[in-house]
C-alpha cells in the first residue's frame, strides 16, 4: 500500500452512546461531518448516519447469530479504507472500549502504518439504568457495580457473574439476555432470589421497553413482555429507583459538616 501524497490515512473510533442520538458527543458529531468513509455497528442508531453527510457508509454490524463481516475483515476493511480515502470513522455502540473490541481495531490500524484518535461515546451501562431512574451507585446501598459481558468469547456465561452475585454491588449485565436463566440460577443458589432485577431493551431509544422484578420472578416476566435484545440487566437493590424522579432530602442526609458549616451548602 502507499499513502495518497494529499491524504494522511486516520482512524477516529468514535463510541455512539446507548441509543438516543441526542447523547452522541460534540467532539463526535465534529468528527463524523469530516468522515470520508464510517464503519458502522448494528447497535449504532442509523439517525446519526445523518451527520456524516458526504461520507461513504458501510455497515459491518454484527449481532448474535448474525455476522455481516468478521472481526479480521474489519479490520483490514479499516486499514483499507484509511489508505483509500483518508479519514475514516470507526462508529460503535455505547463506547468503544467497553466491550466493542476497539483497542482491536486500534492496535492492528497501527501496525498497518493509520494513527487513531479516540473519542469515547456514553456506555450502555450508566446511561440505560439511569434511563428509567436507577442510580449504578447510592450511597449506603451501593457502593460499587461491575460492568460484565453476559456472553464470553466462547459463547458462554462469563465466570465473573458468580463472583459479582457474591457482592452487594450493582451488577449491569451487557449481551446477557440469552442467558437470564442461568443467571438467575446463580443467585438463586446464593439464596438472593428476592434481590431486584430490571431488564431494559433498547435503551434511550424511542422504542424503549423494560420489566422489572426480583431474581425469582424476571424470566416469567420478560417472557410474558416479549422483552428481547438489545437488553441491558441490572442487578441490585437500586433497581428500587426505577422510575423515582425525584428523592426526598432526608435519604441525603449530610455526612460532611465541614461542608455544610463553612459553605452553607449540602455537598450534593
Amino acid at each position: 500500500m502507499k499513502i495518497s501524497p494529499k491524504k494522511t490515512p486516520h482512524l477516529t473510533l468514535i463510541g455512539a452512546g446507548p441509543g438516543d442520538p441526542e447523547l452522541l458527543t460534540l467532539k463526535a458529531v465534529k468528527a463524523l461531518q469530516q468522515a470520508e468513509v464510517v464503519l458502522y455497528d448494528a447497535l449504532v442508531n442509523e439517525d446519526i448516519l445523518d451527520l456524516a453527510e458526504n461520507a461513504v457508509k458501510v455497515s459491518v454490524g454484527k449481532r448474535r447469530g448474525s455476522h455481516s463481516f468478521t472481526q479480521d475483515e474489519i479490520n483490514q476493511l479499516i486499514v483499507t479504507y484509511a489508505y483509500e480515502f483518508g479519514s475514516v470513522v470507526r462508529l460503535k455502540g455505547g463506547d468503544p472500549f467497553v466491550f466493542g473490541r476497539g483497542k482491536e481495531e486500534e492496535v492492528f490500524a497501527g501496525k498497518h502504518g493509520v494513527e487513531t484518535t479516540v473519542i469515547p461515546g456514553i456506555s450502555s451501562c450508566v446511561a440505560v439504568p439511569a434511563s428509567i431512574g436507577i442510580p449504578v451507585t447510592f450511597r449506603g446501598i451501593s457502593e460499587s457495580f461491575w460492568v460484565i459481558t453476559g456472553t464470553n468469547s466462547s459463547h458462554e456465561l462469563s465466570g465473573d457473574i458468580a463472583l459479582a452475585a457474591q457482592s452487594s454491588a450493582t451488577v449491569v449485565i451487557l449481551m446477557g439476555l440469552s442467558k437470564i436463566e442461568e443467571i438467575t440460577k446463580i443467585y438463586k443458589d446464593l439464596g438472593r432470589s428476592d434481590l431486584p432485577i430490571a431488564i431494559i431493551q433498547n435503551g434511550t431509544r424511542n422504542d424503549q421497553r423494560e420489566v422489572i422484578g426480583t431474581i425469582k420472578s424476571i424470566v416469567k416476566l420478560s417472557e410474558e413482555e416479549a422483552i428481547k435484545g438489545p437488553s441491558v440487566l441490572v442487578i441490585g437493590d437500586v433497581v428500587n429507583f426505577a422510575g423515582v424522579k425525584k428523592i426526598t432530602e432526608e435519604i441525603f442526609a449530610c455526612e460532611d459538616e465541614f461542608i455544610f458549616q463553612n459553605l452553607g451548602a449540602f455537598p450534593f
